[in-house]
């Protein structure tokens, strides 16, 4: 089943609590969440993890901290995500130990190339299209830079950036094991909603239905 992953943005939320948005995307059909947060202090960040890692471990939902390996390690969650400037990867699996999920952005088929030397449990491919919430990338993959991606690479391909439910089909289709959203899910009036018109979409796709 491919994944339907949500990475958080509190900018995004309005006066609603990280907790309500996070689980009602989990009833949507949200399948992994990543705590993401750039401008949080450490106490407050291992403060929000440990919240919302109570609230997902009974539904069997992983907690992925962004970039924060000593923030996972503190809370005892499920992985992380990294990107090209933090932690190398080779020391950030010494650290959390071969159970943990590990996923690494990639943004050029070089960084790409790279990675397979390393044994990560994915690759996120970002930003498949241009989008506000990653304003610092190198520029867009598009389907076709995705569908590379899926040839030269062994491991499972989690496309991010401008994704919603009219091309969750299209990127799937281009080779992606998952999506991940932030805008269309953190930003929606109804995050459960939200989350399971993109799953309605990832099920027909994956039952074959052909009906738009």
């Amino acid at each position: 089943m491919a994944w339907l992953y949500l990475v958080t943005d509190r900018g995004l939320i309005g006066d609603r609590s990280l907790e309500e948005v996070v689980l009602g995307a989990v009833r949507g059909g949200v399948t992994m969440v990543q705590l993401r947060e750039k401008e949080a202090s450490t106490r407050e960040f291992i403060d929000l993890a440990r919240r919302l890692l109570e609230r997902l471990r009974p539904l069997g939902v992983p907690l992925i901290i962004n970039d924060r390996v000593d923030v996972a390690l503190a809370v005892g969650a499920d992985g992380v995500h990294i990107g090209q400037q933090d932690m190398p990867y080779p020391i950030a699996r010494r650290l959390l130990g071969p159970k943990a999920i590990i996923g690494l952005s990639v943004e050029t088929l070089e960084e790409l190339q790279e990675a397979e030397a390393y044994d990560v449990d994915y690759l996120g491919i970002s930003p498949v299209f241009p989008t506000p919430t990653k304003p610092d990338t190198r520029g867009a993959w598009g389907l076709e830079g995705l569908r590379e991606a899926r040839r030269r690479s062994r491991h499972k391909l989690v496309a991010i950036g401008g994704i919603g439910p009219h091309n969750v089909r299209q990127v799937l289709e281009a080779g992606a094991h998952g999506i991940a959203v932030v805008s269309a899910i953190c930003a929606a009036p109804d995050p459960e909603e939200a989350a399971g018109l993109l799953r309605k979409e990832i099920d027909r796709f994956e039952s074959g239905d052909q009906d738009r």
